[in-house]
């Protein structure tokens, strides 16, 4: 009796703990949607009135739409980039001997843990060696930060990416190039179409990464006068406090993504039924 009433204790609790941790992870976000649809100029405080004003804000907004526009030019592309340089990266250090890949991986992960403002600072005193010791034709912008948001979520792509390339029958490729195909079609036919999800993963975490980062952006769009919504924000914060818009685009932001996670899973667990019924 005693062991059936501990068991149950220990299981309100752990829900308690969920529930708590969940709440805290949950509730600021929820705030920002009721909100987005208040007269409120704060959040938390009297709600007001239920308006769509603020969106109708946000879309007269020019600063806060170019804003968006950059976030999205630079997570895009560096999105992009990345997923393709950290897959072929992933590909080769596979296939690399023991100690050499040891090396490397090790190597490819130093953005990872390194300190962000360092990695930052790196980039910015790079750029200024560029300019004014190499005097290359290039300066801070919009390319400067796709190319650092590239390099800093890269590695993402390769932790994402290697674990799926463990889990391929290495068989399935030297079969392809014995049955005639060159290496570079048993890669695009073989290998690929297996990484395809560890692939959209990847582009996904690297593009939200991009577009989270302000530290790396802030930094390395000296001079440029390039916002980003993470600068925006902040700017806004520093001269007049948090622009009202923010909240509707933040909601955007939110059931756009919410969307696309639901779809993608309903998706996946389609096609994984589909082959578990052909398996079977």
């Amino acid at each position: 009796m005693q062991s059936k009433a501990a068991s149950r204790f220990y299981l309100i609790l752990r829900w308690a703990i969920l529930g708590v941790i969940l709440l805290f992870i949950y509730l600021p976000l929820l705030m920002i949607i009721v909100y987005s649809f208040s007269t409120s100029q704060s959040v938390g405080g009297a709600f007001g009135d239920f308006t769509f004003a603020l969106y109708g804000k946000l879309f007269k907004n020019a600063k806060m739409l170019a804003a968006l526009r950059n976030t999205l030019i630079i997570g895009l592309s560096s999105a992009a980039l990345a997923t393709i340089l950290g897959t072929t990266a992933s590909i080769g250090i596979h296939y690399m001997r023991k100690k050499v890949k040891s090396a490397v991986d090790v190597a490819s992960q130093i953005t990872v843990v390194n300190a962000e403002i360092v990695t930052a600072m790196g980039f910015f005193l790079l750029m200024i060696f560029l300019r004014d010791t190499v005097k290359t034709p290039i300066n801070f912008s919009i390319g400067w930060l796709i190319i650092t948001h590239t390099v800093i979520t890269t590695p993402y792509v390769i932790l994402t990416v290697t674990p799926r390339l463990q889990q391929l029958n290495p068989n399935l490729l030297e079969a392809s190039m014995d049955l005639g195909a060159g290496p570079m079609r048993s890669l695009f036919t073989v290998m690929l179409p297996q990484l395809a999800g560890a692939m959209i993963s990847s582009f996904a975490l690297a593009f939200t990464l991009s577009l989270d980062d302000f530290v790396v952006t802030n930094i390395n769009s000296y001079g440029a006068n390039i916002d980003t919504i993470s600068t925006y924000v902040y700017s806004g914060i520093r001269k007049k406090g948090i622009p009202v818009e923010i909240r509707a685009l933040s909601t955007i932001i939110f059931v756009i993504v919410l969307t696309a996670l639901i779809v993608y899973n309903v998706v996946k667990n389609k096609k994984a039924k589909e082959q578990a019924k052909k398996a079977s």
